[in-house]
């Protein structure tokens, strides 16, 4: 067993051969002003989707009978609609918006606004409901059959919410912990089909779409660019990435026990704009494997025209993956992530990783300026847990920084408050990234919060919505 050690020796990048940097194409920094734009673009949107509620309705109608009820009704369901396009185009993965905030922040906006448009179509159904049946002096259920039955596209609208009803209750954590992926993953394709039968519904039920073209072409054209975005960014973008580099598994080798690389080949691959740290979604084109999408990290740098990967035996999946043969077509979407040399503040940076959470922390340290004063701190049980020790160890080396590897088990050899103390110095001048399983990367980071980290400059992301 060792406890906190220090090596120096060579090592060796995948492909059996240590060359110089291949040119490539630098991967761009965030661009916070393309996100600060889109948010404006969205508020306008938000205020004008209120504003448009009231074209239709005259004053005269707000004391008719049911007039406060219908108008809350149009109100609240214009509003949901647009709260709906903003929470799929939050998870579409803009390249600009993600690249610049981060999924973990995406996905945190997405599930905010998410309990919205529930809420608020649910309050139209309830608001129109009570207007039209005060106005026709009917029961409320009995005016609700009348729409049902009567009233074009209605249905549509019904089943939009109630798929939206789906989608929400399958957000919910502990029914999401219950879920395949793949069943969580198709239930949230259908929230496609609930924009437009919503979108069919309102543009022809909606009294303020009659006569009033500016209404109806700001949703025409809102809708029209919100679909765009989504078959461009989901679909074409893809697709003609991947008809460009045409990925193909050239090796599989394993690095550590339970741990493999799978070195892919490709054409053009010194176009391809990707920065240490950042993750891919990997789909192999193998029995079995072709119809999932997983979440993983590139372990090097892209040596054009080679891509590496590393990958744990965690699941059925994971297992077939490892056992690709050369030749299998891999498609892949990404990259993704600010896990990157662009979220640093400053010169020095400590990069702490722990299992296949190494693998990042070795494309990042490979990825860092040069000046970089860094420090690499690795966890394992075990000595060959160490995944990619070697090549770390040179790079390291190479920068003239310092690596402390901490082997053992957690009863045995403890990362603590007083450990990280001594391997990290002061953290509040440092950038820490830390990459590991979800219960190592919360101890690590509360404890660097206890040593008095700045929150901002510890960097962690998870790799999967």
């Amino acid at each position: 067993m060792t406890d906190i050690t220090t090596r120096k020796q060579s090592g060796a990048f995948d492909t059996r051969r240590r060359p110089t940097r291949a040119p490539r194409r630098a991967a761009r920094p965030p661009r916070p002003h393309i996100a600060n734009a889109l948010a404006w673009i969205a508020g306008v949107g938000f205020v004008l989707s209120i504003g448009l509620s009231f074209i239709g309705q005259s004053l005269s109608s707000y004391g008719a009978a049911g007039g406060w009820f219908t108008f809350a009704g149009r109100l609240t369901g214009l509003v949901g609609t647009y709260l709906m396009i903003i929470m799929v185009l939050l998870i579409t993965r803009l390249p600009w918006l993600e690249n610049t905030v981060g999924q973990v922040r995406l996905a945190h906006w997405h599930r905010t606004v998410g309990g919205w448009p529930i809420a608020l179509i649910a309050l139209h159904v309830v608001f129109i409901t009570l207007g039209y049946a005060e106005a026709s002096h009917v029961g409320v259920v009995s005016q609700f059959w009348m729409f049902i039955l009567h009233y074009p596209d209605v249905l549509a609208g019904t089943v939009a919410f109630a798929l939206l009803i789906v989608a929400g209750v399958s957000s919910i954590p502990a029914v999401r912990r219950r879920m395949k992926y793949q069943t969580w993953w198709a239930v949230h394709l259908y929230l496609y089909l609930a924009l437009v039968l919503g979108f069919s519904h309102q543009i022809k039920t909606g009294v303020m779409f009659i006569g009033h073209p500016l209404a109806t072409d700001f949703w025409v054209t809102l809708s029209a660019a919100a679909l765009g975005v989504v078959l461009s960014v989901r679909i074409v973008r893809p697709v003609l990435w991947n008809l460009r580099h045409q990925l193909r598994v050239s090796s599989v080798r394993e690095e550590a026990p339970g741990v493999y690389s799978i070195v892919v080949k490709g054409r053009e691959l010194t176009r391809f704009e990707v920065s240490g740290g950042q993750f891919l979604q990997w789909r192999f084109m193998a029995r079995g494997l072709w119809f999932h999408s997983h979440p993983y990290s590139l372990s090097a740098m892209p040596r054009p025209p080679f891509l590496r990967v590393t990958i744990k035996q965690l699941g059925m999946q994971s297992l077939a993956a490892t056992r690709l043969q050369p030749g299998t077509r891999v498609f892949v979407e990404g990259p993704y992530g600010i896990f990157t040399r662009h979220a640093r503040r400053g010169g020095r940076v400590v990069l702490i990783g722990a299992g296949v959470g190494i693998s990042p922390i070795r494309a990042l340290l490979e990825d860092l300026p040069p000046a970089t004063k860094v420090t690499v701190i690795m966890r394992a049980s075990r000595v060959e847990d160490l995944v990619h020790r070697d090549e770390i160890t040179q790079l390291v080396n190479e920068r003239g920084g310092q690596l402390h590897e901490i082997v053992g088990t957690r009863k045995k050899v403890h990362f603590d408050y007083q450990v990280l103390r001594k391997l990290v110095g002061n953290p509040s001048n440092t950038d820490v990234y830390v990459c590991g399983p979800p219960g190592f990367s919360e101890h690590v980071t509360s404890t660097l919060l206890r040593l008095g980290a700045r929150p901002e400059r510890i960097h962690h992301e998870a790799f999967a919505f």
